[in-house]
C-alpha cells in the first residue's frame, strides 16, 4: 500500500507514532494547507515521506500514491474522500465516516462502481478484546440491558463559552459530541447487536451544537442507551447486562482495554487480549491485508456497518434538532 496522507493534525501524529512497525505501507505523500506547510515539511522530513505539498491536487495526481487518509475535520470528510475515490485513489476515512447518511450512500455507490477500497478508520472493530466480547456476548444468556458512557471534559469547551468555536464544537463543522465520542458507542453495540428498531436522541444544545448527550437504541428484545459528554467528565463506564451474567468495561468504547465477565453464578474473570500497541494499530493492519488480498467482499462489509452507524446518527440528530449544513433540503 503507498499511502497519501491529507491533514496534519493529532490523529496523524497518532498514526506516525507506529505506521513504520508497518513495512508494507509506504509513506509517499503528505498535504496540507499552506498555513500548515512548515508543520508538514517536518512531518515529511521525521518520517521519510517522498514528498510533501500544499495542493490536494498535487496529492491526487501523485501517481506513486494508491491509498489516500483522510484526516479532516468531520464536515470535509465527503468532499476529499469524493475527490479521491474520482481521482481511482482508495481512501481509509477518519471516523465519522460522513455527515449525512445521504453523503456515506453516494460514497459507498462511488467506491463499488470504480472497484476501490474504502474503510472507515474506526479503532474497535478491529480490537482483539471487541472480538473476544463477541465470542463471549453469548454466554451471557438474554440480552437486557446496554449502556455505554464516553464522558470526557473538553478542554476546548471553555474557549467555547468564552465564544471561541473550535471544530469540535461547531456545527457548521459537523462537531458535536455525538460525532466526536457518542460515535465510538454506537460502532460498538451495532458491531455486536446489528441495526436498532428506532433511535432516539436526547441532547443539551448549546449554540446550535449537542455539548453532551443521550441516545437511546431500541433492539426488539433489549435497550441500550449511549451516553457521551464534553462539556462535563465522569467515570468511564460500559456494560452489556443478560440475564445469565454481564460485561463491564471501564475504558472508552474506542480503545476497549482490559473487560470483566461478571456471571450470576459468581464466577469472575477478566480478559485483555489486545496487542500492547496503539489502539489504531490493529485497524491499519485489517486495512492492508484487504488491500493485498484484494479482499474486497471484507472491506463492504465493514463498509454496510458503518452505513448502518451513519444512518443512527443522522436519524439521531435530525430528530433532536441538531443540523448541519449538509441537512439542508434533507
Amino acid at each position: 500500500m503507498k499511502l497519501g496522507i491529507v491533514g496534519s493534525g493529532m490523529i496523524v501524529g497518532d498514526l506516525l507514532s507506529f505506521i513504520h512497525d508497518l513495512p508494507d505501507i509506504e509513506l509517499i505523500h503528505i498535504s496540507g494547507t499552506k498555513r500548515s506547510e512548515e508543520k508538514i515539511k517536518d512531518i515529511c522530513e521525521k518520517h521519510q515521506f517522498h514528498r510533501y505539498s500544499t495542493s490536494y491536487d498535487e496529492l491526487l495526481n501523485d501517481q506513486e500514491v494508491d491509498t489516500v487518509y483522510v484526516a479532516l475535520p468531520n464536515h470535509l470528510h465527503y468532499e476529499y474522500t469524493k475527490q479521491a475515490l474520482l481521482a481511482q485513489k482508495n481512501v481509509i476515512l477518519e471516523k465519522p465516516l460522513t455527515s449525512t447518511i445521504e453523503e456515506a450512500k453516494e460514497l459507498k455507490e462511488l467506491a463499488v462502481e470504480k472497484h476501490l477500497f474504502l474503510w472507515e478508520a474506526i479503532t474497535n472493530q478491529y480490537l482483539p478484546n471487541y472480538h473476544k466480547i463477541k465470542e463471549i456476548l453469548p454466554t451471557l444468556g438474554k440480552i437486557k440491558i446496554i449502556e455505554c458512557n464516553f464522558s470526557q471534559y473538553s478542554s476546548r469547551y471553555n474557549a467555547f463559552k468564552e465564544g471561541h468555536i473550535l471544530p469540535a464544537f461547531d456545527y457548521t463543522k459537523s462537531g458535536g459530541a455525538l460525532m466526536d465520542l457518542n460515535i465510538y458507542n454506537i460502532h460498538f453495540v451495532i458491531g455486536l447487536f446489528g441495526k436498532p428498531k428506532d433511535v432516539h436522541y436526547y441532547p443539551n444544545i448549546e449554540k446550535h451544537i449537542d455539548t453532551s448527550g443521550i441516545l437511546i437504541l431500541e433492539y426488539e428484545d433489549f435497550k441500550c442507551v449511549c451516553i457521551a459528554a464534553k462539556d462535563c467528565k465522569a467515570p468511564l463506564s460500559n456494560h452489556i447486562q443478560g440475564d445469565k451474567g454481564c460485561i463491564n468495561l471501564s475504558t472508552p468504547t474506542s480503545i476497549i482495554d482490559k473487560f470483566n465477565v461478571l456471571m450470576n453464578d459468581g464466577t469472575t474473570k477478566t480478559i485483555n487480549e489486545n496487542h500492547d500497541v496503539h489502539r489504531m494499530y490493529d485497524e491499519f493492519v485489517a486495512f492492508e491485508k484487504m488491500y493485498q488480498d484484494k479482499d474486497y467482499e471484507q472491506c463492504y462489509q465493514m463498509l454496510d456497518h458503518s452505513m448502518i452507524v451513519c444512518e443512527v446518527q443522522t436519524i439521531a440528530r435530525r430528530k433532536a434538532g441538531v443540523l448541519f449544513p449538509a441537512d439542508e433540503g434533507k
